[in-house]
């Protein structure tokens, strides 16, 4: 299942037009130049693979958020592909917060 989640900015990121989105406290970059107006953190996206899609205001995404909870185990599969989806823009791999925070191995 393909559904349009929203998330709310917690971090414009330095690179262009990447911002740090928690999705149900799901962390990840989300592309946001699709977006024609200013966003800052504390806004609410629509985000659809990887992109933001449009702003939406908070009640609508507490609704929505609501509504997604509800769908149960189809939600819970959207937010394990979210959490383990990547950003690759212009060959450049742009890493997970959790890549960040992982310790470098012994063996690389």
């Amino acid at each position: 299942m393909c559904l349009g989640i929203p998330g709310e900015i917690v971090e414009i990121l330095a690179e262009p037009d990447l911002a740090l989105v928690d999705v149900s406290g799901v962390r990840r970059a989300i592309n946001i130049g699709l977006v024609e107006e200013a966003l800052a953190p504390g806004d609410w996206i629509l985000i659809h693979v990887g992109f933001a899609l449009s702003r939406i205001d908070e009640a609508e995404a507490r609704s929505a958020l609501d509504f997604l909870e509800g769908i149960g185990q189809a939600y819970a599969d959207e937010l394990a592909a979210f959490a383990d989806s990547r950003i690759v823009e212009h060959d450049v791999f742009i890493p997970r917060p959790a890549d960040l925070a992982a310790p470098a191995s012994a063996a690389e």
